[in-house]
């Protein structure tokens, strides 16, 4: 078990803000008047979910692939150092990454809720937050791995890292081989939301 899977403390679930609680009335109201879709907010928060809330992790990861000094800033200081690229803010004030290695594997959850870094990952998965996900990846994490489709050795350590208010995680993936002559932004575009959470890797440009 990684580090800080007893770390919540006193961190319970909070009821709905009054933000979410506008946001829900305005989206109940829109629909009433049929001036949008149900189906149309799925999609934004689908986008949201999957493209444009892990592209700027995905800046984050490509930058710390090629740029060892970034990389050391990132692992020492995530919070300053994905502030430098201009993501910071709201649920994302305290940031530690975790880096991948041939020898260790890591993987974030939330066991009591759902704390989530929506600067560099967007919206939650509905999986993230699913009861489900929260209590096996701690007892059966190669388990719920391989159900994404991850199969790791023996070899490999896994590492799960229990999220809360206080700090949330992002997981530096390993950079893929053959990709010394990509550029930041073809990097970028390899790494996906499941492998900035561990459930997946960075993706092979040779596939």
């Amino acid at each position: 078990m990684g580090e800080g899977h007893d770390d919540h403390g006193g961190h319970h679930p909070q009821a709905i803000s009054g933000v979410a609680l506008r946001v829900k009335a305005l989206e109940s109201l829109l629909l009433e008047k049929g001036l949008i879709a149900s189906d149309a907010i799925e999609r934004v928060v689908e986008r949201y979910e999957k493209d444009i809330g892990p592209l700027n992790g995905a800046k984050v990861v490509a930058r710390a692939w090629t740029d060892p000094a970034y990389r050391s800033r990132l692992l020492s200081d995530a919070t300053a150092a994905i502030e430098e690229l201009g993501f910071g803010g709201m649920q994302g004030e305290h940031m530690l990454v975790l880096e991948n290695t041939v020898r260790t594997h890591n993987v974030v959850c939330c066991t009591l809720c759902s704390c989530y870094p929506w600067p560099v990952l967007g919206l939650p998965p509905a999986w993230y937050k699913a009861p489900a996900y929260r209590s096996r990846i701690v007892r059966e994490p190669r388990k719920v791995l391989s159900e994404f489709g991850l199969n790791l050795s023996e070899k490999i350590e896994v590492r799960v890292w229990d999220s809360s208010a206080e700090l949330r995680y992002m997981v530096l993936p390993l950079r893929p081989a053959h990709t010394e002559s990509m550029s930041e932004q073809e990097l970028a575009a390899l790494v996906t939301r499941d492998a900035l959470i561990g459930v997946g890797l960075a993706l092979d440009p040779k596939r």
